[in-house]
Order: C-alpha cells, then sequence, then structure tokens
C-alpha cells in the first residue's frame, strides 16, 4: 500500500477549529505533516458558501480535508432544514469544483452517517447507503453531503480527480459542542444531567422513549481514521469509520448518570422524536482499505468527555 508522505504537503483543513478539526491536525502532524504548513481557514473571514471564497482557500494547497460543516442535533434539524441543507450543500460543491480547477492532489471529504436510509440493515454497509431516503429529521443535511459522494465519483470518472469520501458514526469528546440548542446527544446529556444536579433536581427529562441504538467514535480515533486515510486510501467507493458497537439511548444515559454519580429518575417524553431507529457501522471496509480500527473504549471515552466538560463548566 503506497503512502502518501505527508512532510512538505500544503494542506487545508476546513473546520480546522473545531472539535475533530484540532484532533486532525494534531494526527496529521503526528503523521509528519509540518504544522507550518496547514491551513485553517476561518469563517469570519471566509464565507465557504461562495465561489471566490472557496477559490481563494484552495489556492498553493496539496491536500484539502473538508470537514466544516452546519450540524447540530434532532432539534436544530426540525428547526433549520432549509440552512443546513443550503448550506452544507453550497460549501461542499463550491469547494470541490474550486479544488478540482486548482489542480489539488487529494481532497477528502467527511460526510455524515445522518446520510444512510432511515431503515438500514445493521450493521450499516456502504453499499446500503442509496437504498432509502435518510430519517425525515436530518434528511436535508444528510442528502446534502450524500451530493458530495456524487459529486467526487463524477469528478473521479470525467477528470481523473483524487477525492475521497469518509462516513464517521456519531462523534464524542472533549471540546464537543455542548450547546443544548445544538448539540448532539451525548455532549446534551451530560450538560443536561450537570445541570440537574446543580440544581438538585430529582428528575431528569429525556427525549423520546430510549429505544434507539447508536454508535459513538471517540473525536481522536476519528480523525486518526481520517488521517490513516489522506495517506493510504485513493478511490470512489465511501467508507464508514466507526467502532462496530452500538448501545441504546436507554443505556447510554443510564451510563452517563452512573458516571455523573446522579441518580435521580429518567422521565421519558415520548412526544418528542426518537430519530433514526439503530444507528451501527460495519467497519470492515476502512480496516481493509487502510488498517483503520478504533481504539478508545466508550467507558473510558465517555469519561474523558465528562471529565473535560466538568473543568469547563467548573
Amino acid at each position: 500500500m503506497e503512502v502518501l508522505d505527508l512532510q512538505n504537503k500544503r494542506i487545508l483543513v476546513t473546520g480546522g477549529a473545531g472539535f475533530l478539526g484540532k484532533q486532525v491536525i494534531d494526527q496529521l502532524v503526528k503523521a509528519g505533516a509540518d504544522k507550518a504548513k496547514i491551513t485553517v481557514p476561518r469563517s469570519s473571514q471566509y464565507d465557504l458558501r461562495t465561489m471566490p471564497a472557496c477559490q481563494e482557500v484552495v489556492q498553493n494547497q496539496d491536500i484539502i480535508i473538508h470537514l466544516a460543516a452546519h450540524v447540530g442535533g434532532i432539534g436544530l434539524n426540525r428547526e433549520k432544514p432549509a440552512e443546513l441543507f443550503y448550506d452544507n450543500l453550497m460549501m461542499g460543491v463550491q469547494l470541490i469544483h474550486a479544488a478540482y480547477q486548482a489542480g489539488i492532489e487529494k481532497f477528502v471529504c467527511v460526510g455524515t452517517i445522518c446520510a444512510y436510509p432511515k431503515f438500514t440493515p445493521v450493521p450499516f454497509k456502504e453499499e446500503d447507503l442509496w437504498n432509502g431516503y435518510p430519517e425525515e429529521t436530518n434528511a436535508p443535511y444528510g442528502v446534502a453531503k450524500k451530493a458530495l459522494l456524487v459529486q467526487l465519483q463524477s469528478y473521479r470518472q470525467q477528470y481523473g480527480f483524487n477525492g475521497i469520501f469518509l462516513l464517521p458514526v456519531n462523534l464524542y469528546g472533549p471540546e464537543d459542542n455542548f450547546n443544548p440548542n445544538s448539540s448532539h446527544v451525548i455532549p446534551a446529556l451530560i450538560h443536561k444531567v450537570h445541570e440537574a444536579q446543580k440544581q438538585g433536581a430529582k428528575q431528569l427529562p429525556v427525549w423520546g422513549d430510549g429505544s434507539p441504538s447508536r454508535e459513538f467514535l471517540y473525536s481522536t480515533d476519528a480523525a486518526r481514521g481520517i488521517v490513516m486515510a489522506t495517506q493510504k486510501y485513493n478511490d470512489s467507493e465511501p467508507v464508514n469509520l466507526g467502532t462496530g458497537y452500538e448501545i441504546t439511548i436507554k443505556d447510554l444515559v443510564e451510563l452517563i448518570c452512573e458516571l455523573m454519580e446522579f441518580d435521580g429518575e429518567l422521565v421519558w417524553e415520548t412526544d418528542k422524536p426518537n430519530g433514526q431507529p439503530r444507528r451501527c457501522l460495519d467497519t470492515q471496509r476502512a480496516w481493509e482499505y487502510f488498517g483503520f480500527k478504533a481504539e478508545v473504549e466508550f467507558r473510558e471515552g465517555l469519561k474523558n468527555t465528562i471529565d473535560w466538560y466538568r473543568q469547563q463548566a467548573g
């Protein structure tokens, strides 16, 4: 397997200042990249939904890792579906096109598990990606991201452009977004339990009925997988990044309560949406194509995330 030497490469990481982005930059440096040659375009300076901004940021780069996304949990997906569709589609489509025009050597696009059909056989295999429509609450985001896979495949076919597409499962870890209005399930629950403890509450309301299952990938593992794919994978097939370990929301809430020592009663708000019934990935392709396997055990990763949050929250 030929390994791309990152030593002298100029690498653009969109979303590089974010939760996953910081970890990706750390892993790039560990893999031999020169930190001085890694560029992170900030949204305050570059609106990547516009073509001129995309054309400007890709200049003089060798590799682009596209992590930037407008993203959130079920609440945000229900409230702003149009923004999530438009922002993610426009950012990705124009950045890929600008990268192709600029002769970029390698484009790494990070997609989303939300692209899978609502009722996908578990574990999700990459070939099932087109066998149905995504779960309604996050379909606009999922479809926008999935369109980028089609774009990369067609640009490879017509132009020989080397773009790859990765599908990480739900991420978690220190420095995640803990804002209750836009966070995903793990940070949202940690924040909720922390607030309940602060207020001395004896009950904890939780959305849904606890039956859906989810798989979670620790942010450092995800970043390592992305960098391994950047170095070793050059093909059109999408690749899952995950652990293959599935946990129900009910068990997840109970585990967070146990780790945070909250012994109040759980109140399931069954009028609120559950989201996709099950999510668990087949991770064989990542292992076969570029040797990636997750390393951080879930309980340990969750404890690290809680410890980091408590230090920040005080």
